[in-house]
């Protein structure tokens, strides 16, 4: 019963996600060690399903401020799980493998669309509002157990090691700088030099060639066609769309075709290259989201809406392949976490 403007405005509970560069601050400075991105990994996805489960405590939907901040609660541990997770995919994962790895990142993604955005919808209309949070608890608890089971090479933990002890050394030597030549007190307690080291991490990160190429497309390109894809189920529910005809159009089918072109996109990337690849994402998106205003203002069949949602799915999937792809890149060892979460700042906040 809710109108399609509500559902779009509580798309702010997943406002964390902008600062999830604050977020990977702990993870670099105590976790990125052998093992330590396992540690966060396992929880934070516990967190997160402690979050799904606070919201299937109860029927929440005309509770809307405590839906809200439960809400935005479970998106807080969903979005700081994502950053060990994708650093410890950086840190083990050669380059060669980063395009396949954004292909099936994005995959995993529209599976979860799939599922959470489909049929979790049924499932809630089945078996009543608990049903779903229920089902991602305990999806998210197999993924912390198995997520135990893996194991990453000595050759990445002794790398990201040196880089870590590297970086220590550095700061420890700006930081003696600091002292007070006559009395030997530091000029400023430890949290101003933590801030100041996040700060100049963050300034190198900016600076960095790669970062200077990469960041301006990754704010412009994926963003615009991602925003599509969130506004298109409250776009079909105002148009008139029953709600399960909604989950089973962008929620199962759309989810099904961003899968198949996530692999696609992986695959052009592999083929064509970043310049060629990043053109030709560029234009499809356009033209999905070009497709799909004609279509609103000609107040077009359902049919003719269904395919529009079809070609942004596809274009969604596609381009998303690209960015996770090549966000792996400008990561630097040690600073895997900080580097990941500026990246996926900036576009969820264009986003």
């Amino acid at each position: 019963g809710w109108s399609g403007t509500a559902l779009g405005l509580f798309q702010l509970a997943s406002l964390p996600t902008v600062f999830k560069f604050l977020l990977a601050m702990p993870l670099d400075r105590r976790g990125a060690g052998q093992g330590g991105y396992r540690r966060w990994t396992v929880e934070l996805l516990l967190a997160y399903a402690v979050g799904l489960l606070a919201l299937g405590w109860r029927d929440l939907l005309n509770e809307g401020a405590t839906l809200f901040a439960l809400a935005a609660a479970a998106a807080l541990a969903g979005t700081w799980a994502d950053v060990p997770v994708n650093a410890w995919a950086i840190r083990v994962l050669p380059a060669a493998g980063r395009a396949s790895a954004g292909g099936i990142r994005s995959m995993a993604l529209c599976l979860g669309a799939i599922a959470g955005g489909g049929l979790m919808l049924l499932a809630q209309a089945r078996w009543g509002w608990q049903a779903p949070f229920l089902i991602m608890a305990g999806a998210l608890a197999l993924g912390a157990a198995l997520t135990l089971l893996l194991r990453e090479s000595m050759d990445a933990g002794r790398a990201d090691d040196g880089a870590i002890a590297s970086r220590d050394e550095h700061l420890d030597t700006n930081d003696a700088a600091t002292l007070d030549d006559t009395k030997g007190q530091p000029r400023s307690p430890p949290q101003a030099a933590d801030t100041a080291s996040t700060t100049r991490h963050a300034i190198a990160s900016l600076r960095l060639p790669a970062s200077r190429r990469w960041l301006p497309l990754l704010a412009l390109l994926f963003p615009f066609i991602g925003a599509g894809w969130f506004y298109l189920k409250p776009l079909l529910l105002d148009q008139g769309l029953a709600p399960q005809r909604v989950a089973w159009l962008v929620g199962v089918a759309g989810g099904a075709v961003g899968a198949v072109a996530s692999i696609a996109g992986a695959r052009l990337l592999k083929r064509l290259g970043a310049g060629r690849a990043v053109r030709l994402h560029a234009g499809a998106g356009a033209a999905a989201l070009l497709a799909l205003t004609l279509a609103i203002g000609l107040n077009a069949a359902p049919a003719v809406l269904a395919a529009c949602a079809m070609m942004v799915a596809a274009a969604m999937g596609a381009t998303a392949a690209l960015a996770f792809g090549r966000m792996m890149s400008p990561a630097r060892p040690g600073l895997r976490a900080r580097d990941y979460g500026l990246q996926s700042s900036l576009f969820s906040l264009t986003r």
